[in-house]
């Protein structure tokens, strides 16, 4: 299987890492900016972010003048935990997914979102304060907005994330186990499962006709290990050195695209999500010459 230079694109996070090792989208330079330095470095597409101040036209638009292409967005918010704030997520969830549906894409990664207090911010990539009950309740968020999103014609993505409540191996399996494959896809993220110890190669072959697309990281994994036995936080293992561009750390990313099934026609989206150059440009400019290399 071959992956299209089409089919790969980025999510810029390198310019919104901040110095506590955390993100600040309002650090971004402009959106015209940040879409020159993507293109000029050879990635055809961006992760799909609809600004509050344009229509998805617009935005698509914006694009194409640029040489670029959409790729599959991503929703998530914290766990609602009345039917207030569900339905305001689902809310949330559908317009977003229509957004996607109006660029064209057929997918859109969702996610729980995480807090810089939240239990497992202090305390990632081991399933910190796991109980059945949550779990279940995630699930069941998930399989609400697998079904907001398919009302659109758009496909949800299940994404574990770390310091969220979905990070595990074994969260990952339940809840793709336990919601219909027709309601959810997935969404892997190589780099926040591997961080999280998962067998990420196994997760792709036990579940690929249901990867929709994926997040292509890089990362040390010395870094994560360690970070894990010691109790270290969120922040202080990414600014330990834990990311790194694609190619650059402990990742066999060509052993793990291979575990994608011959049939696999999504995105691969680069995530660096505190980029270990001088520059975030010069950060991008290494994710696209991964890019433009043969996958």
């Amino acid at each position: 299987m071959t992956i299209s230079p089409e089919k790969i694109a980025i999510n810029p996070l390198q310019w919104i890492a901040t110095e506590d090792g955390w993100i600040d989208p309002a650090l971004a330079p402009s959106l015209t900016q940040r879409l020159k330095v993507i293109q000029e470095a050879g990635i055809r597409s961006v992760h799909a972010e609809v600004p509050a101040d344009m229509t998805a036209a617009e935005y698509g638009q914006l694009l194409a003048d640029h040489g670029l292409s959409p790729a599959p967005g991503y929703i998530s918010g914290p766990l609602p935990e009345d039917e207030e704030s569900l339905r305001a997520h689902l809310d949330k969830t559908a317009r977003m997914s229509a957004q996607m549906a109006e660029l064209g894409l057929p997918t859109v990664f969702v996610a729980t979102g995480m807090s810089k207090e939240a239990p497992r911010v202090h305390r990632p990539a081991v399933g910190a304060e796991s109980t059945p009950e949550r779990l279940e309740r995630v699930r069941d968020v998930f399989a609400r907005m697998g079904e907001t999103t398919k009302a659109n014609g758009v496909t949800a993505a299940f994404h574990p994330h770390i310091g969220t409540w979905a990070e595990t191996e074994e969260e990952t399996r339940f809840i793709l186990d336990t919601v219909p494959a027709d309601v959810l896809s997935f969404g892997p993220d190589i780099g926040h499962l591997g961080w999280a110890g998962a067998d990420v190669i196994g997760l792709i072959r036990d579940y690929g006709d249901r990867v929709a697309s994926m997040h292509v990281k890089d990362f040390h994994t010395e870094v994560a290990e360690r970070g894990r036995a010691e109790g270290w936080s969120y922040q202080k293992t990414v600014l330990a050195g834990l990311w790194a561009e694609p190619g650059h750390a402990s990742v066999d990313i060509p052993a793990t695209l291979a575990a994608l099934p011959d049939s696999f026609s999504g995105w691969l989206v680069i995530e660096v999500d505190r980029g270990a150059q001088a520059t975030p440009e010069e950060s991008i400019r290494l994710c696209g010459q991964w890019a433009q290399q043969s996958h």
